[in-house]
């Protein structure tokens, strides 16, 4: 036996024999608490025998004839597999003629001469050894005779008319029904007096054999196998049986008591014949078994009372019969255990909103625990509808919404202790497709986009994946996944199909899918997808009462298939003018019965249908009007519901025009009283939907039945209804109202139900009224605020929940029916026991000294209870916020303020306060304050100045306004007065020092100057003195750099540039004119005197906005061309008409001009010719100044 193990090792690789260990073997496991044991092992050795040598004479057969080759294997352990093949090691081929059967021998249904030879070879493989016997080969010689004489069949096995077969329940059934004949039978099956099992009935070896896999009691019976060929048939039956080895129904299980409990072992089971049961105590049989006064054994079950520590044991369980035994181990385990909870402590839960949370509380212990589920750190015991507790401790919520998140404490307890787990449940919400991808058709080598535009959890991280047609996107560069969508580029035809979205989750997943359609890309010129035509030509043929036939020719489809043809129609007598859908055909169908109804005047369209949308509606078919008949139908929706108490309203669904079949539609309501032998009551009204019966009794049932007729008969008989007369008020109020206080918060009220007699309507609940009388710790009362709960259904009891602790309570019950609330039950009092307070209502921190502290504070607004006392603990805070040892302080509830001493001087100090009553402690409140310095710090207020100090310096809401390089920092200051303050930033992210600006005087704003545009600054504002006090951090960000709107002119490239050209015009003039003057010729002013009068007098052109031309003062009749327009406009670009700027009268050349150096100088802008004959020399000179700027510009 291998060491620490139970395993028991035989081997014989190094010698000895197998058959030395041949036997049934037993395995026992034993300590302190009991013995167990296996169930038999039963080792026997393999065996391969060999062939017992025999001589084997041929076989000499007739054509015709049947034959059997008998292999006859040696008999080994396990049996071998029998299988046939010649000298060359190749399966003899079998068929419906020539097959093996069950023992392994080879039948011939009829013999042919291809059969004749002379290795037929038999041979046996014992898997188990590994090796193959092979019997002596058989020799076959067919010798024909003609003719070949033709037999109906016989049975070569098995033999004789009827056999018995007996199979264990769960094996294999094989039945086998070989014959012989020629032609060659057919073997068929049947079960006598029944069916062949479906689904576990198979047929082998051609049909000759029946195989039944996993039998059971119900397959025994008679199987009867027919054998048929052209000449007769035979037949034989098999007398199936099936027995059963035991089976369970019910196994012993592991049994755990605590000492004093009960309990049972049950062993049943069942078998064919039906097995035994027998006992055993740790292995031994229960009869010799040492006695247990807590042990009573009856039949199958073993009966515990009182059990004792000392009673723990193994018991064995056997169920015999001739067929096998069971064998069962359960083990009785008597033990005292105080409870465990197995889930991990804070073990975190989350789910997606509105599905369900299951918490898991896995416990042991003995006697076996209760469980209890709490929500929150001081929640009520969790109980209601709205959650489910399964008995392995699991917490259900099957529908988790938002405010199902939090903690949740499992707690177990029995006799010996308690234990509690707390668990966590976080709630997520739903991830959902907000745009999901949409139908597209596209041409082929196009571009299409799906899009999947997804809304999730901020927690939850998403993966998207594209499918098509379920599988994965082709490996395919022309597949572009995007963040929110699927790009197909160069689409070809295989990208057909249909595309998905899948998003994915920890906790939840959802898809979307939409279809892709490929069409043909467009030819030049481009075929154009439209809707189809609509179809014409509508034709009514085959006219019948309640059928016609619809004909009609489909428009063009525009290259898009028609899919299907959608047929409305119109009924001109109850409905002109409104379309209602008839029915829809295929495509290809140009031709519809349709089911008509009575009394209607049709008229038919036809819609023509293909994947880009639906043609326009054909033209309508001519009319035709159906025969009247009496109506086909009732009016739906019959109801009986009373009013007032002593009515009936009876109301229906009235039929439709078209319902109706013909004219004079009317309709025969009746009623009786229900469950009296009464008559029925009819009447008939015109067609409305209502009837009142008056004077009924109060909310008795009736039968209710309307009925259709019109002027050519009824409808069927109308189904009955049951229906109430109206409700009155309940007569009597709930008795026996008992109230159970079940925490400071929680009670549960109880009453009995009213009879029903006395509701005198539906019950539809009771309504429980309660309010708060007074506290019973303050004796003060206060408005009375009634709160009302409902209670649907026949329940005798609800819970009240948000009571206030310790205070006394009032409610009464009232049931409440369709009409409305009965009379009150009389007023119970009750009262809320204590709870835990509320916070102090407030806690000050003031005439802070050297070395102590005031402390005052109000009593809690919420005492629910009597003060029993206060807690104070506090404890010092050193500049890097660490917190030193906490000290805690008792004070009596009378008290309202408190002066701590032996403080440390210029130390923070953090305070927690709350309140007790006799239940526990409150939640508490927190405040902090420092000490003043001494003489070399800040020095103190003045004594008896009167001022109360803030509870503590402190710096709150920093706010900054940022611009491009400075920024605007402000604060609010509570604290000492005549704080100096300081500002400290430094470059978000950074790890350099801090920068540290002043700030003058007690403002509580300043400006950072010089700051980088465009950069995140963290800014915090301290107090100088106050021992690293500081404010907390904010963070602010400059705005980007600008460029400047206002550009220097005179560093700009362009402007330079024309000045240049400025100056250098006017040197080019200057020299001009001074060569010009240089030359001494003279200048005819009186001629131009007696030429133009007076210059300014001539008139520009205005049609064509230029300026009157400047002329020679000599001749008008000289070829000079007017100046350009705009070569000398002024820089304010105006031109005076009478007063031009540009009029050389204004140089000289007027009637009052006049005329010296300088003015004979400006008249060199006139653009004159000289043509003095003594002159003679203007040829020679250069051009006026004027055409040569006008050139030159």
């Amino acid at each position: 036996m291998k060491p620490n193990s139970g395993t028991l090792v035989i081997n014989i690789m190094n010698g000895g024999k197998a058959e030395a260990y041949e036997g049934v073997y037993q395995c026992t496991a034993r300590n302190e608490r009991g013995a167990a044991i296996s169930n038999n092992i039963v080792i026997r050795p393999s065996r391969s025998p060999l062939w017992t040598k025999e001589k084997l004479e041929p076989n000499h057969v007739r054509e015709g004839d049947s034959l059997v080759l008998h292999c006859r294997p040696p008999v080994g352990l396990p049996p071998p597999i029998i299988f046939w093949m010649d000298n060359a090691f190749q399966r003899l081929p079998q068929s419906e003629r020539v097959s093996q059967g069950l023992n392994g021998d080879l039948y011939f249904s009829n013999v042919q001469p291809e059969d004749t030879r002379e290795d037929y070879i038999c041979y046996a493989r014992f898997n188990h050894t590994q090796t193959i016997q092979q019997k002596q080969p058989i020799s076959v010689k067919v010798f024909s005779t003609k003719p070949v004489t033709e037999r109906q069949p016989v049975l070569l096995t098995p033999t004789g008319s009827t056999s018995t077969k007996v199979e264990l329940r769960g094996n294999v059934l094989l039945l086998e029904c070989i014959a012989a004949g020629l032609p060659t039978p057919v073997i068929r099956w049947i079960k006598e007096g029944g069916e062949l099992p479906a689904n576990r009935t198979f047929f082998e070896n051609f049909k000759k054999t029946l195989k039944i896999i996993d039998v059971s009691e119900a397959d025994s019976g008679n199987y009867k196998c027919i054998a048929r060929n052209t000449l007769g048939s035979v037949h034989h039956v098999i007398s199936v049986t099936v027995k059963a080895a035991p089976y369970w129904i019910t196994a012993p299980r592991n049994l755990v008591l605590s000492p004093g409990e009960d309990g049972t072992l049950i062993c049943r089971a069942n078998g064919n014949p039906k097995p035994s049961i027998s006992w055993l105590a740790n292995g031994v049989p229960i009869a010799i078994a040492p006695e247990d006064p807590s042990r009573k054994v009856d039949g199958d079950t073993i009966i515990f009372s009182h059990v004792q520590e000392r009673s723990s044991a193994v018991y064995q369980c056997n169920a015999s019969n001739e067929y096998g035994y069971l064998l069962a181990n359960a083990f009785v385990n008597v033990l005292a255990e105080p409870p465990r909870i197995l889930t991990p402590a804070n073990k975190l839960y989350q789910v997606i909103a509105d599905s369900p949370a299951l918490l898991d509380c896995a416990y042991f212990g003995s006697p076996k625990p209760e469980i209890e589920w709490f929500k929150g750190v001081k929640g009520s015991i969790l109980r209601g509808n709205e959650y489910i507790f399964h008995d392995n401790g699991t917490l259900e919520i099957p529908v988790a919404q938002k405010n199902s998140a939090g903690t949740y404490t499992c707690v177990a307890r029995n006799e010996l202790g308690k234990i509690q787990n707390d668990v966590q449940l976080e709630i997520k919400d739903p991830t959902m497709i907000i745009k999901q991808p949409e139908y597209k058709v596209i041409q082929r080598y196009g571009q299409v986009s799906f899009e999947c535009i997804i809304k999730h959890d901020s927690t939850l991280l998403p993966t998207v994946t594209w499918l098509k047609d379920n599988d994965e996107l082709p490996d395919d560069e022309r597949f572009l996944v995007g963040k929110d969508n699927l790009t197909i580029m160069n689409v070809t035809d295989k990208d057909d199909g249909t595309y998905t979205c899948i998003v994915n989750t920890t906790l939840d997943s959802v898809s979307a899918s939409a279809v892709l359609t490929v069409v043909a890309a467009p030819p030049t010129p481009a075929i154009i997808y439209a809707r189809p035509n609509p179809p014409f030509d509508l034709e009514l043929t085959g006219q019948l009462e309640r059928s016609i036939d619809l004909s009609w020719i489909p428009g063009d489809e525009n290259n898009s298939p028609i899919t299907n043809f959608v047929i409305e129609y119109e009924d001109a007598l109850h409905e002109p003018g409104v379309w209602h859908y008839q029915t829809e055909v295929p495509g290809t169908q140009t031709t519809v019965q349709l089911k008509l109804s009575p009394y209607v005047n049709y008229s038919f369209r036809v819609i023509a249908v293909n994947k880009i949308g639906r043609s326009q509606p054909s033209e309508p078919s001519e009319q035709y009007l159906t025969k009247s008949a009496s109506p086909d139908e009732n009016p739906a929706n019959v109801q009986g519901i009373g009013s007032e108490p002593d009515n009936l309203v009876i109301t229906w669904e009235p039929l439709k025009g078209f319902q109706s079949n013909g004219p004079g539609l009317q309709y025969k309501v009746s009623w009786r009283q229900k469950d009296v032998d009464d008559e029925w009551t009819s009447v008939i009204v015109a067609n409305v939907s209502k009837y009142i019966v008056s004077g009924t009794p109060t909310f008795v049932p009736y039968e209710v039945k309307v009925q259709a007729l019109n002027d050519l008969g009824y409808a069927p008989e109308p189904s009955e209804v049951i229906g109430h007369s109206g409700e009155d008020l309940p007569m009597v109020a709930p008795g026996n109202v008992q109230v159970h206080v079940i925490n400071s918060t929680l009670a549960k009220v109880h009453w009995d139900p009213v009879p029903l007699k006395t509701v005198r309507g539906h019950l539809q609940g009771y309504k429980v009224y309660y309010w708060k009388v007074q506290s019973l710790s303050r004796r003060s009362r206060r408005h009375i605020e009634k709160k009302i709960l409902t209670f649907r259904g026949n329940k005798t009891f609800g819970m009240l929940p948000g009571l206030e602790p310790y205070s006394s309570y009032k409610l009464n019950v009232r049931v409440v029916n369709g009409k409305g609330e009965g009379p009150a039950s009389p007023d119970k009092v009750f009262k809320t026991p204590e709870g835990v307070p509320s916070s102090p209502s407030f806690l000050k921190i003031t005439n802070p000294t050297l070395d102590s502290l005031t402390l005052e504070w109000g009593s809690p607004t919420h005492p629910n209870g009597v003060l029993t006392s206060y807690t104070l603990k506090f404890q010092p805070i050193n500049n890097t916020h660490e917190l030193g040892p906490l000290v805690e302080i008792r004070i009596p509830a009378n008290e309202s303020s408190l002066i701590l001493k032996n403080l440390n001087y210029s130390t923070r100090y953090k305070f927690y306060f709350n309140a007790q009553t006799s239940v526990g402690s409150g939640s508490q409140i927190t405040e902090e304050a420092v000490t003043i310095m001494d003489e070399a710090g800040i020095l103190r207020p003045a004594v008896g100045a009167g001022k109360v100090q803030p509870l503590y310096p402190r710096i709150r809401n920093v706010t900054t306004a940022a611009a491009e390089t400075y920024a605007n920092i402000s604060w609010e200051y509570e604290g000492p007065d005549h704080a100096n303050f300081y500002v400290e930033y430094r470059v978000a992210g950074s790890k350099e020092d801090w920068k540290k600006e002043i700030v003058n005087g007690s403002r509580s704003f300043f400006v950072l100057k010089g700051l980088t545009p465009g950069t995140a600054y963290k800014v915090r504002v301290g107090a100088e003195g106050l021992s690293g006090f500081r404010s907390s951090e904010d963070v602010f960000e400059t705005g980007p750099a600008m460029a400047s709107r206002q550009v220097d002119i005179a560093t700009q490239g362009w402007f330079i540039g024309l000045m240049c050209a400025v100056a250098l015009l006017i040197l080019i003039l200057l020299i001009v004119c001074f060569i010009r003057r240089n030359k001494g010729g003279k200048y005819p002013v009186k001629e131009k005197e007696d030429a133009h009068a007076d210059p300014e007098i001539q008139p520009m052109k205005e049609d064509d906005g230029t300026f009157g031309e400047y002329r020679s003062l000599e001749s008008d009749a000289e070829d000079h061309k007017p100046l350009k327009k705009g070569s000398r406009t002024p820089s304010d670009r105006t031109v005076k008409k009478e007063d031009s700027d540009d009029s050389l009268v204004d140089y000289g050349e007027g009637v009052n001009g006049q005329f010296n150096e300088d003015g004979s100088f400006i008249g060199q802008y006139s653009g004159k010719k000289e043509k003095e004959p003594a002159e003679g020399n203007e040829s020679s000179e250069a051009p006026s100044p004027v055409n040569a700027m006008n050139s030159f510009v």
